[in-house]
């Protein structure tokens, strides 16, 4: 497992309390699970992704992870409707191990309120909540 300080944590995205992060693309949200999230779970073996279309409210579950070690729930950062899912992650569930920021994307939202984004922590708040010091 990484130490705090070893953990990636790009300042082009925002975090929410449940590890999950939020990158805002167009008038779409691009959201997965963090470094921290993914360092945790360890080697992840599947991933359970919601339908297209389907609405959830903020901090609400709309999928599953399953690692070697457990299964976890993932929750949404921000309330939307689900615009696309990464399909690739049924065929290579390790990309949200490998490039959880990129290639291991988990699903692309059109938010509800696009300035609910706001609410999420910055990568410097992020680390301090790890850290202990909210």
């Amino acid at each position: 497992m990484k130490e705090i300080e070893e953990l990636f944590l790009p300042d082009n995205v925002r975090y929410a309390e449940t590890h999950e992060w939020a990158r805002a693309d167009g008038d779409n949200m691009t959201i997965g699970i963090n470094d921290y999230a993914q360092d945790q779970l360890g080697d992840i073996v599947f991933v359970e992704l919601p339908e297209i279309g389907a609405t959830f409210e903020k901090g609400e579950e709309f999928g599953t992870l399953e690692s070697v070690k457990a299964v976890s729930e993932i929750y949404m950062p921000v309330s939307g409707e689900i615009t696309a899912i990464n399909e690739d992650l049924e065929e290579a569930p390790e990309l949200v191990n490998g490039e959880p920021y990129n290639a291991g994307w988990i699903i692309e939202v059109k938010p509800n309120d696009p300035d609910e984004i706001n609410t999420l922590m910055s990568s410097s708040e992020y680390l301090e909540m790890l850290k202990g010091g909210e």
